[in-house]
């Protein structure tokens, strides 16, 4: 049996709005294992981000436990936990967060800079994953150049600059039209299954959840379903 890459123990979060507290998850258990691509699904307001930022260790629990790897996240420092998080997690956002000041090529690099991969290797392989997604002919051109589908391309790019183990795309085609979406869809699929890449996906979108192998419904903070696919 597979050890789980990422596992949520009981986990709680809290939030203090004024005098009210606010439980965007409850008790919540789940275990990923390693070349899984799953689909984690809610309406607005279910938790499903704050589910995400927890399973990308970018926020901690109130209550329970994160383990990645099988290490105990809340035993690192901020800093310890940035260089890991750097080396094993990939991150694809719905607003593609490029630096607009930056080409393709050097939104790419960014990440490996604080893996301390020298400039040479760097640039060579930020190119190398433009090609990969068909933007040979874009590596020099700054966001504001490119089509939406462009920047989201770049966006999956930089994702897998430090080869991560685990990509995790928060609403990837939520600002692209249906035919695009597909095709970074696609992309994301063919990762996965080319290099066994762990893929999480956060959607409100069934069409976007069936490319994955397992779906998970999340409501009011708990998980109310979780389903393998016939994919």
């Amino acid at each position: 049996m597979k050890e789980p890459i990422i596992k949520l123990e009981n986990v709680w979060r809290t939030y203090q709005l004024g005098k009210t507290q606010v439980h965007a998850l409850r008790g919540l258990s789940l275990e990923i294992l390693p070349g899984a691509f799953v689909a984690i699904m809610g309406s607005s307001g279910s938790g499903k981000s704050t589910l995400l930022n927890i399973v990308g260790c970018l926020d901690t629990p109130s209550q329970g436990k994160v383990f990645l790897k099988n290490k105990d996240i809340s035993l690192m420092t901020e800093s310890q936990l940035a260089q890991f998080r750097g080396r094993i997690l990939g991150f694809i956002f719905q607003e593609f967060n490029l630096l607009t000041n930056l080409s393709a090529v050097e939104n790419v690099m960014l990440p490996m800079i604080f893996q301390g991969i020298p400039l040479r290797e760097r640039r060579q392989k930020a190119e190398d994953l433009l090609i990969s997604v068909d933007l040979q002919d874009r590596i020099s051109h700054e966001p504001g150049e490119l089509s939406g589908g462009q920047r989201q391309r770049v966006a999956i790019a930089r994702a897998f600059a430090n080869d991560p183990e685990v990509i995790i795309a928060d609403e990837p085609t939520g600002n692209l039209d249906s035919s695009t979406g597909r095709k970074i869809m696609e992309m994301l699929v063919n990762f996965h299954q080319k290099d066994g890449k762990t893929v999480v996906v956060v959607t409100h979108d069934p069409k976007i959840a069936g490319y994955a192998e397992q779906i998970i419904n999340i409501e009011d903070g708990k998980i109310i379903s979780d389903r393998q696919t016939n994919r």
